[in-house]
């Protein structure tokens, strides 16, 4: 049997409010203006923190530093992957501003690891166009200079404050499944659903994970299971997602295909949300050339009782 393997990517907007410190962090960073805040002992933190990572006490004290500073410690990376800063080879680094006593981290843009060292001095290449994001720094470059800035009390305040901050979180993987989801995904290519039961405690698994979660045995002896099962739960989706072609509110359940001993998720169509409940009898609908079902919809059999599913809830 061929190996399975498949390109996914997970991503989706982290979206946060900004307090009074990272607010004047990121707005500075638009007027290409590097801030940090100073503790009750004197430190100068930079990235600025709200709170003191020492004794938790509130920090307000803010001050500007330099836009040069130091490497304190670098590695090198030779395949930069897409939306990193730099589609060249290029460090991360770390590095203390001038007038900082912690590191920021970022990119530097060097030829080659045999320029880097710990020590280096740099600068801030700022980005053409700046939104009040860490990427109006467009990377660090190397940069001749000593070390003799003072930070300086900054107010905070500037012209169109940023006060949200919106970054995407991505994740491409490439994955290969292992001998158990392989069976289980090519029995799917041919509208079947297969499963494994565990030699100990005789439990049978879909999706089928190659070893018993609750016996930590392996199991090898495939069963056929379902295709119909029983909805155990189920949640109302109100908010629409993005690049999903599925009108709101829709129902998203646990269902218990006959035969399982484990809940899997699945869409339930053919019947009003407000009617979808717990006991509902459902199969699923493949559409089309698809390895996995579209959808369950009911399939016209009383409620099932709740003590038939109530230990797969």
């Amino acid at each position: 049997m061929p190996t399975l393997k498949a390109p996914l990517t997970l991503e989706f907007p982290f979206t946060r409010s900004l307090g009074p410190v990272q607010s004047a962090f990121l707005s500075g960073l638009r007027h290409r203006t590097l801030l940090g805040v100073r503790t009750a002992s004197g430190q100068v933190l930079c990235p600025p923190t709200e709170y003191d990572p020492a004794t938790a006490a509130e920090l307000r004290d803010l001050v500007e530093v330099a836009p040069t500073g130091t490497v304190t410690t670098w590695a090198w990376n030779p395949r930069p992957r897409p939306f990193q800063p730099l589609a060249t080879p290029f460090a991360w680094v770390l590095v203390r501003l001038d007038g900082a006593d912690t590191a920021l981290l970022h990119a530097l843009d060097a030829p080659g690891p045999e320029q880097l060292h710990s020590g280096m001095r740099v600068r801030v290449r700022w980005a053409g166009e700046r939104t009040g994001a860490i990427t109006d720094i467009a990377c660090f470059e190397p940069y001749e200079s000593e070390d003799g800035h003072q930070p300086v009390p900054h107010s905070g305040e500037f012209d169109d404050m940023t006060t949200l901050f919106t970054a995407p979180a991505r994740l491409d993987y490439t994955y290969t499944p292992g001998r158990a989801p392989t069976d289980h995904l090519t029995a799917l290519a041919d509208h079947r659903i297969v499963g494994e039961r565990c030699p100990s405690c005789h439990k049978v698994y879909v999706p089928p994970r190659g070893a018993c979660p609750t016996c930590g045995v392996a199991t090898a002896e495939r069963v056929e299971v379902g295709p119909r099962g029983t909805v155990t739960t189920f949640c109302i989706v109100n908010i629409k997602a993005k690049n999903l072609d599925i009108e709101v509110p829709y129902v998203y359940a646990h269902i218990a295909l006959d035969g399982a001993d484990l809940a899997l998720h699945g869409r339930i169509a053919g019947i009003p949300y407000d009617q979808v409940r717990m006991g509902l009898r459902v199969e699923p609908v493949w559409t089309g050339d698809a390895r996995h079902p579209d959808h369950y919809r009911p399939t016209g059999e009383p409620d099932a009782d709740y003590d038939a599913f109530k230990e797969l809830i």
